[in-house]
């Protein structure tokens, strides 16, 4: 359960002939469908730096066979004992106490991980994580995509378009998450005191932007501003297509930002 266990895994799968594949490939070709890989995370829980150690080896896309979109979430109960993770968010603890509800979950917790919004498990369970993800491509995806995304001063501009839902598919919600590429803290108090914790994909914004169902597709301009000054180059931007609840991710796509 621990970053050995981690390493294993991803290494096993290159090993297999799994070999990365580049992050420019095309997101949604139906040899590589996108798989949405959300942690809810926090830098004052001493059980997380191995989840997002792993989280940073999914980003490396191990696996061939799927494109593995990840999106670290931070949450605020674990702001005490001295360290408030600058990277926590109210809209992201709120995002993880639907889930909870969705999942029938007694209590949320950390480090949890949420493979396209259907299979929920302990961030540190290699074994679950091989198991969830080599299987997660079986399901058929609906095409997102993004186009034209650009910063400009403090709102990124965006374009998306989605392939109408499934017959039986549940009226969606699409939803657009703004995240850093990278970033670290040198953690002076809490559980992790004395560590410096690296992250990748961290979310800044996530938010509904439209619904679609089976009747047409989507396509609409959106703008989110963000909340603090950034660099273009140190962002990335995903779409995603999620049943109400938050339920089942329907497709997903990525794209990061150029200067």
């Amino acid at each position: 359960m621990k970053v050995p266990v981690f390493l294993f895994f991803v290494a096993s799968l290159t090993m297999a002939g799994l070999p990365a594949r580049s992050r420019d490939d095309k997101v949604n070709s139906p040899a590589h469908p996108a798989v949405l890989v959300e942690l809810f995370t926090s830098e004052g829980c001493s059980d997380c730096p191995p989840a997002d150690a792993f989280l940073q080896k999914l980003d490396q896309q191990p696996i061939s066979t799927e494109q593995l979109i990840v999106l670290s979430e931070h949450v605020e109960y674990w702001n005490h004992d001295g360290w408030t993770d600058p990277y926590s968010s109210h809209t992201l603890t709120e995002r993880q106490d639907a889930y909870g509800q969705h999942f029938h979950l007694a209590s949320v917790y950390t480090p949890q991980m949420i493979v396209d919004g259907t299979e929920q498990f302990v961030g540190n369970n290699g074994k679950q994580a091989e198991k969830v993800l080599l299987t997660a491509a079986t399901a058929m995806k609906v095409p997102v995509q993004i186009t034209g995304a650009a910063l400009h001063g403090s709102v990124i501009h965006a374009h998306i378009d989605a392939a109408p839902l499934p017959d039986h598919a549940k009226k969606s919600d699409v939803m657009f998450a703004v995240a850093l590429n990278h970033a670290e803290s040198q953690v002076s108090n809490g559980e992790n005191a004395g560590r410096h914790l690296v992250h990748v994909a961290v979310v800044r914004s996530i938010s509904k932007v439209g619904t679609i169902d089976s009747q047409g597709a989507f396509s609409q301009d959106i703008a989110i501003k963000l909340d603090k000054a950034v660099e273009a180059s140190d962002l990335r931007v995903v779409a995603f297509i999620q049943e109400p609840g938050p339920s089942r991710v329907l497709g997903a796509t990525l794209q990061k930002l150029a200067k």
